[in-house]
């Protein structure tokens, strides 16, 4: 049963997408949350996904200081958390400035999403919401590269991390049953490629192993003076059938995660 203790409210979020479960959409916007952080809130979420269930607890624990600035530290109460969204915030700092939300520090993936190659980002004011965002907005993006072996096969990793604005709803169900009103949307997509380079008879070339592709899609909904409530986040990514095997990876990934809110409390 979700129980709202006190009464000032947040309304954090990671992803977004339209929904298809007949709510009402009417893509405000002049739609503006009330998001103060403080600290002492706390929200419980059921983690659904890949055949199994977990949860996970995620808490402000106070202030912190990144680089002069004041941000509201995010941390979870057992230090492995298996959803998208409290992995994503656990450990960093959130501050809100100008009616946007930004991320500061070591941006992970839960246990529920399986990349076909190691990633961890580090992310300086990476907005992850904006109050009046248009669908389909972009809000930030990280791009970058980097080298890793695998299976002795040396490999350039590109990937491009980006966060979009989503939908204004009046009305949600979230696949649960449970019901909310003034509901935005956010999403966040993670983009990888990853290539080779070979030499042949003295020249350099370079192999593509894994296409551009959209590997993971998490998309949050954050209901007005609650915060997050509801969060589908979609992992998939499919490459040759010989070279997962050389890698010693899934050829084909498809897995589906979701976050439900179960308790908080809000000051």
């Amino acid at each position: 049963m979700k129980r709202l203790l006190l009464f000032t409210f947040i309304g954090l979020n990671l992803f977004a997408c339209s929904s298809d479960n007949g709510e009402n959409n009417t893509n405000n916007p002049d739609v503006v949350f009330p998001v103060p952080l403080q600290s002492g809130n706390y929200w419980t979420y059921d983690v659904i996904g890949n055949g199994t269930n977990s949860r996970d607890s995620l808490y402000i624990s106070g202030d912190t200081i990144i680089q002069s600035k004041s941000y509201k530290k995010f941390k979870t109460k057992n230090d492995i958390s298996n959803g998208f969204y409290s992995t994503a915030l656990k450990n960093n700092g959130v501050r809100e400035e100008n009616q946007l939300l930004v991320l500061n520090g070591d941006f992970s993936f839960g246990q529920g999403q399986t990349l076909p190659v190691g990633l961890d980002l580090t992310l300086n004011d990476f907005i992850i919401f904006k109050k009046n965002a248009s669908e389909g907005e972009l809000l930030s993006s990280k791009s970058g590269s980097f080298e890793q072996t695998i299976n002795n096969i040396p490999m350039v990793i590109e990937y491009n991390l980006k966060s979009q604005g989503g939908v204004t709803l009046n009305s949600f169900i979230s696949p649960n049953g449970d019901s909310y009103s003034e509901v935005k949307t956010t999403k966040i997509i993670l983009n990888l490629k990853v290539s080779t380079i070979q030499v042949f008879n003295g020249v350099p070339f370079t192999i593509t192993l894994f296409p551009s592709q959209d590997v993971v899609t998490s998309t949050q909904y954050i209901a007005k003076n609650i915060g997050v409530v509801y969060t589908k986040t979609i992992t998939n990514y499919t490459l040759d059938n010989n070279l997962a095997g050389q890698l010693g990876i899934p050829a084909t990934t498809n897995q589906t995660q979701e976050e439900f809110l179960d308790t908080y409390i809000v000051n």
